[in-house]
């Protein structure tokens, strides 16, 4: 891929995965969480799945297989699981996007302690990151919803997203992106499946939202977005890769505002910018061993 076209990548997936929110929107009063995200893993499973034995994938060893799909629950299952959840009992979309909006500064606490050099430069733009983020929400931020298993909820995602992002970078950071799709979307559907009999009543409510919403989910989040995430695992450093997370919230804020007439506020204008200049210092600093393609 030429370099030009690679370094557009963390930006596709950005405005790809901002969209996350915004499906939930549409598809929530429709189906449960666990009752969508199955579907929305099948849905991975059927379209992977013959690409996958088409094109002969490259299928890795049991060992290799095993440490994708545990991987796989926590980056799909854990994390969307956690947050539709959350949702669902109540909290507040802007909520849950502050709260999610911590995982590049634990996944920087956490790389420094494992593996990756994370510079002072670079910790002032997770913390700027942080603030930014936060000012964007603070317009809409409510602590309606919030309960002790919304919250619990929550932060089950947010480790979630946090570790499986560690854990694939230092287990199986390269492997064939289509049997790979097909392990994990298929443990999490698997998983889903007790969850649904538990917690729900697994009724679906077959609108155009709904199919819409779940169409965009498979092909455009589940596949374009967590292509794009593994690929950019595979070549920076975790800091780097999950301060891009940063631009989400100000990005579903405009998105929000151009789909549902939500406002934007100087505040949040404010926001933005400061996210941006926090995203520069943290991807941008090449004294630190976190600034480069990583190596195995």
């Amino acid at each position: 891929m030429p370099a030009s076209a690679h370094r557009l990548i963390p930006f596709i997936f950005v405005f790809v995965w901002s969209t996350g929110f915004i499906v939930a929107r549409y598809a929530m009063p429709y189906a449960e969480p666990m009752t969508f995200l199955f579907l929305r893993f099948t849905g991975v499973v059927i379209c992977m799945a013959p690409i996958a034995l088409l094109w002969r994938a490259r299928w890795p060893s049991w060992t290799q297989i095993g440490h994708i799909a545990l991987a796989g629950l926590l980056l799909q299952a854990g994390y969307l699981g956690g947050v539709w959840a959350a949702v669902k009992l109540g909290m507040s979309a802007s909520l849950a996007a502050l709260i999610m909006a911590l995982q590049p500064i634990i996944t920087a606490w956490l790389a420094a302690l494992v593996a990756e050099k994370v510079s002072m430069r670079q910790w002032s733009g997770l913390l700027a990151g942080f603030t930014g983020v936060a000012m964007v929400v603070m317009a809409k931020f409510s602590l309606i919803g919030l309960t002790f298993d919304s919250l619990t909820l929550a932060g089950i995602a947010l480790m979630s997203i946090t570790i499986g992002t560690l854990y694939q970078k230092r287990f199986c950071p390269a492997f064939d992106l289509r049997a790979g799709s097909v392990i994990q979307f298929g443990a999490s559907a698997l998983l889903c499946v007790p969850l649904m009999f538990m917690f729900e009543t697994r009724q679906i409510d077959w609108q155009l939202p709904l199919l819409a919403s779940l169409l965009w989910s498979v092909l455009a989040l589940s596949i374009g977005a967590i292509t794009l995430l593994f690929m950019m695992i595979r070549d920076g450093a975790a800091t780097r890769v999950t301060s891009y997370l940063y631009l989400t919230p100000p990005l579903t804020a405009m998105m929000a505002w151009v789909l549902f007439g939500e406002p934007i506020t100087l505040t949040t204008l404010a926001g933005t910018a400061l996210t941006v200049v926090a995203l520069w210092l943290v991807t941008h600093d090449p004294a630190t061993v976190g600034a480069g393609p990583a190596r195995d």
